[in-house]
């Protein structure tokens, strides 16, 4: 008995050693396994690029399944509206996102401000684009261009009675005026432009004329606007002109009625020229695919998907060599105001506090 300890002790210690081993290898696996997920994770990201998006049009849609039969670059879109920022933001570093889509390049800044987008190089970008439908410093490019314009009851409303913005607040119009409410993006940038082109007091005296002249209390979206329009609710409405192109293209033969009505009149045509604004990317700070995020960005700057946009969806391209619809084309050419839209993001804090004060909701 006194030889069977050594030989016990002998066994004991082989089993485990044994036992060791087969954890290392189990271990080994394990790493094995992270690695070949993670290398595949890395493998599909290389071809993609995962897209935020706060557009939700059948045209974008068709554009990005063009740009992965060009590319072979999958297009993963996430799409939402305000709350995109916010998970945007909630996410860092860990995002999956590498381009962020929106309207109005007020909330373009804003990203930027937030320190969620980063500045990039592209000649093709900056070829595409005019000076003034980027940022400064590259953190954002325009995809698509709107004017804000004066829409108008045919019946009612001659277009030799309208000019500029500022004589909607007249008298004449008292009662007579639709827009939306002063929480909207589009009028907290007009308002911006007045304050860059007009200064704050001019600024001010004109969204306390429009408060005056309202027909009703501000609610609803543009198109809203106009169909109050053909109600009879008010004579002229501000609103982008997408919409009204919209409703004038709709298969639904009451909403293209409603679109016959109406007609599009450009102010300030003699003065600073009507507003413009964008929808637009940003490549996010944190992109896993910069490099494909900036190639989904040129396709769309390009001179087809530039058309595609004005074709599908009633909006003017940023690109000056694209073609624009045959509905754009009908309203005919138009002055623009000239700022750099990044001002429309600088001068966004004070336009709400000028709504505030003179009451707009």
């Amino acid at each position: 008995m006194k030889h069977v300890k050594p030989v016990l002790f002998l066994l004991l210690l082989s089993v485990f050693v044994l036992g060791l081993a087969a954890c290392g290898q189990t271990s080994g696996a394990g790493q094995t396994e992270k690695s070949k997920e993670s290398a595949a994770k890395e493998e599909k990201n290389a071809g993609a690029v995962n897209v935020y998006t706060t557009r939700h049009y059948d045209t974008d849609a068709e554009l990005y399944k063009k740009f992965t039969e060009e590319t072979g670059i999958n297009v993963n879109v996430i799409s939402g509206k305000d709350e995109l920022i916010q998970r945007l933001k909630d996410e860092g570093d860990a995002t999956e996102a590498d381009v962020f889509i929106t309207a109005d390049a007020g909330n373009l800044a804003r990203l930027k401000a937030d320190g969620l987008t980063q500045s990039i190089e592209s000649d093709v970008l900056t070829a595409n684009i005019p000076e003034k439908l980027r940022d400064q410093e590259n953190h954002w490019f325009g995809l698509t261009k709107r004017a804000r314009v004066i829409v108008y009851s045919k019946d009612r409303v001659k277009p030799s009675e309208l000019s500029t913005y500022e004589a909607l607040t007249e008298d004449a119009w008292k009662g007579r005026v639709l827009i939306r409410s002063s929480e909207n993006i589009y009028n907290q940038s007009l308002l911006a432009s007045f304050i860059e082109l007009n200064g704050e007091k001019e600024a001010k005296k004109w969204a306390k004329g429009m408060v005056a002249n309202m027909a009703r209390t501000p609610e609803g979206g543009d198109t809203d606007q106009i169909k109050a329009i053909a109600a009879g609710e008010g004579d002229v409405a501000v609103s982008n002109t997408y919409y009204v192109g919209r409703l004038l293209n709709s298969a639904d033969p009451e909403e293209a009625k409603i679109g016959e009505q109406v007609g599009v009149f450009f102010p300030d045509q003699d003065t600073n020229g009507t507003h413009i604004n964008i929808s637009g990317a940003a490549v996010v700070k944190n992109a896993k695919n910069a490099d494909n995020a900036v190639k989904f960005m040129e396709f769309l700057t390009g001179t087809k998907a530039q058309e595609l946009f004005a074709e599908g969806n009633n909006e003017y391209p940023v690109n000056p060599e694209a073609k624009i619809s045959e509905t754009l084309s009908s309203w005919g050419e138009f002055k623009e105001q000239d700022i750099n839209l990044s001002v429309l993001g600088e001068n966004n804090t004070r336009a709400i506090q000028l709504f505030n004060e003179v009451g707009w909701k």
